[in-house]
């Protein structure tokens, strides 16, 4: 009933309290300079584009959204130009020092959005991962990282590279925070950990690292034992050879099998034709993006990023289509193998970060064994988390967990359960120096 006092107005009284505090409140941020930021210039690693470039009109939804939950931004960071690159080197802008290793890369392309977050500049930062340019600098700056499903980010407002594998990532020093990210960009609902169904782990990728494999295996295992309480069944626990199963089950990889590398040591021939797929699209899809910038523009660039690009120039549609073809096989072949809660457990670079300045042919056997990895989740589109396992000979060891398209709060939330365990055995290894 009406009161006096409410001067008729209303037909019943209660409180309804405002939302909850916004999730990221309190949480700084910074972001690759490829996103669009209303009222900057977007500069793509280069000052001859940013010359040539207006400020934004808008900024990318990505960006907004992390604003809207209550965090602060703090600015852009810098990165390889055009995207072009894993090293983290920038001739322009100067190369970000790697916290872990400072003689050494901090990869790229989100060099300075990596670096920022290992640093402890700021709580989390976005960058983009098109062929591993957040998963590697992830790794080579001891924290994590993670690469969403391809198309479920939206990429509106952020400069495209290659379109069929550009993807919205974002780091973080641990796994809750990087978790609290991804449930908002991916609006995630909340869900219990699952216990993955079958762990597989190639064997064949493991023996592309530079360092002893149990150093990243055993502090796996043995955490996700401690986490789930149990010693894995061999039913679950899977050992495979990863490249057989790839060139069974992808036949159009014959089209870019290169018979000079079968006998390498480092090399899986069927990832690397996974590679030379990948990357090739990656070089038609850039030059339409952007080879009549570059032509009419003859930008200076760096050294590896300009024959990159020139090269990209220079690219046919010879092949495109068997590159398509590729994709949707592996997707298909990956998909069966992981099913809905397996895990395919891999090393996220072949060894420790490579030292600054490093002569390009130099780095050639690295590059090659890194893009074999790194293509698994290029090309198939899964989603890709990069964990830091701590020190080895002082350098930052890695591994990483993939799932199938579509299971990234699945990931996500299996890697915040492993925080503890994983703390505890990262300890035991250091202090064995194993």
């Amino acid at each position: 009933m009406a009161t006096l006092s409410d001067f008729g107005a209303f037909m019943e009284r209660f409180i309804l309290h405002p939302p909850q505090q916004l999730p990221l409140k309190g949480l700084t941020f910074a972001v690759k300079d490829i996103f669009d930021v209303e009222g900057y210039v977007t500069g793509f690693g280069n000052p001859d584009w940013a010359r040539t470039h207006g400020a934004a009109v808008s900024t990318a939804p990505a960006v907004l959204a992390v604003l809207n939950a209550g965090a602060t931004c703090v600015g852009k960071t810098v990165m390889d130009e055009m995207a072009y690159s894993i090293n983290g080197e920038n001739k322009h802008y100067g190369t970000p020092t790697n916290p872990c290793a400072p003689d050494r890369v901090p990869g790229g392309s989100s060099s300075g959005s990596a670096v920022a977050v290992s640093a402890e500049l700021v709580d989390f930062s976005l960058g983009t991962d098109t062929g591993g340019s957040v998963r590697v600098p992830a790794a080579f700056c001891g924290i994590y990282g993670f690469r969403p499903s391809h198309g479920i980010v939206s990429t509106t407002g952020v400069t495209p590279m290659a379109q069929s594998f550009d993807t919205v990532g974002w780091f973080a020093r641990d796994p809750i925070i990087l978790n609290r990210i991804g449930h908002l960009l991916l609006q995630l609902p909340d869900m219990d950990p699952v216990h993955p169904n079958r762990i597989i782990i190639p064997d064949d990728c493991f023996q592309l690292l530079s360092i002893p494999s149990d150093r990243v295996t055993q502090v796996l295992f043995k955490s996700l034992e401690k986490l789930f309480g149990v010693v894995f069944p061999g039913e679950v626990v899977k050992h495979i050879n990863l490249g057989d199963y790839v060139n069974d089950r992808v036949p159009s990889l014959k089209h870019f099998m290169d018979k000079s590398n079968e006998q390498k040591e480092y090399n899986i021939p069927s990832l690397v034709a996974l590679s030379s797929s990948m990357r090739l699209l990656q070089r038609y899809e850039f030059k339409n993006n952007h080879g009549d910038w570059v032509l009419s523009i003859k930008p200076d660039l760096g050294p590896g990023i300009s024959e990159r690009i020139w090269e990209a120039i220079r690219t046919t549609d010879e092949k495109i289509n068997i590159c398509h073809t590729v994709r949707n096989e592996l997707h298909a072949a990956l998909t069966s193998l992981l099913e809905d809660f397996g895990i395919l457990a891999i090393p996220t670079v072949p060894g420790p970060p490579p030292k600054l300045q490093t002569e390009a042919t130099k780095l050639e056997t690295f590059r090659v064994g890194a893009f074999s990895l790194l293509s698994i989740a290029g090309v198939s589109g899964f989603c890709q988390v990069t964990i830091p396992l701590g020190m080895y000979d002082n350098l930052p060891v890695a591994v990483s967990l993939l799932a199938k398209h579509g299971s990234d709060g699945f990931l996500l939330n299996l890697v915040e359960s492993l925080y503890v365990p994983l703390k505890e055995q990262i300890k035991i290894a250091e202090s064995m120096n194993y």
